[in-house]
């Protein structure tokens, strides 16, 4: 049986390395492009923050095409509009799935698979329900090697930014934060590890703290706003 076309939906973190490595080793998937979100006025991967010159280096040492969604107003209905008519585009290739590293948020899985369906497309979730501290364990023993790019300020401060994800980081996360920041604790930017020809070279730069934004379309957002008064970023340099 041949491999099936996908995408896979790549933001350049851990998360994302770990399920690509899986769906590359299964030998289930033809993994056309890596699709990712990006900031259109700053050429940022959205919430991590990352220069697009590093997602393009990423992509490069993996070695799969990437296929881009600009977005600039940020509001979901121009996300969704931008984002379907990337995946349409992907579509008319004869790809019919959509990969992606969620692992445990049940209303965001919902989320894509319903806007999957309108347009006739299929989502998977390769490390879906797994055992977050697990997963982190075997992508570290895997030899990947990653570090944080941001943090939210409800759960994390300033020191836990731009620090290398080992099992001294782990030991040291709070109760409340999960192993793979899976409920927006952190994000990470993966830089080396099986997946990669060549690691990824960058050099870390300025810290810098953002005041988060509210916008009221973004009921993800506003449920947090209680607790978050913004993110800490590292500046990555490519």
């Amino acid at each position: 049986m041949n491999p099936a076309k996908a995408i896979f939906c790549w933001s350049g973190g851990k998360d994302s390395a770990l399920a690509l490595y899986r769906v590359l080793q299964s030998g289930d998937w033809d993994v056309r492009y890596l699709l990712s979100t990006l900031n259109g006025v700053n050429h940022r991967i959205s919430m991590h923050g990352v220069r697009e010159a590093l997602l393009d280096a990423q992509a490069e040492a993996i070695g799969i095409p990437q296929l881009k969604v600009f977005t600039y107003e940020a509001s979901n209905a121009e996300y969704e509009k931008q984002m379907e008519a990337a995946l349409l585009q992907a579509k008319s290739e004869g790809i019919q799935h959509v990969i992606f590293g969620d692992i445990f948020l049940e209303d965001l899985r919902a989320y894509r698979e319903n806007n999957l369906a309108k347009i006739g497309m299929q989502a998977f979730f390769p490390l879906w329900k797994e055992d977050t501290k697990n997963l982190v364990d075997e992508f570290l023993r895997l030899g990947f090697q990653t570090i944080t790019c941001c943090v939210n300020d409800a759960f994390l401060g300033e020191e836990h930014v731009g620090e290398i994800v080992d099992k001294n980081f782990i030991g040291r996360l709070p109760q409340n934060v999960d192993p793979c920041g899976e409920n927006g604790e952190f994000h990470t930017f993966c830089f080396d590890g099986p997946i990669f020809k060549d690691p990824v070279r960058f050099t870390k730069a300025e810290k810098l703290y953002q005041p988060l934004v509210i916008n009221k379309e973004d009921d993800a957002v506003c449920n947090v706003a209680n607790q978050t008064k913004g993110f800490w970023y590292c500046e990555l340099v490519p």
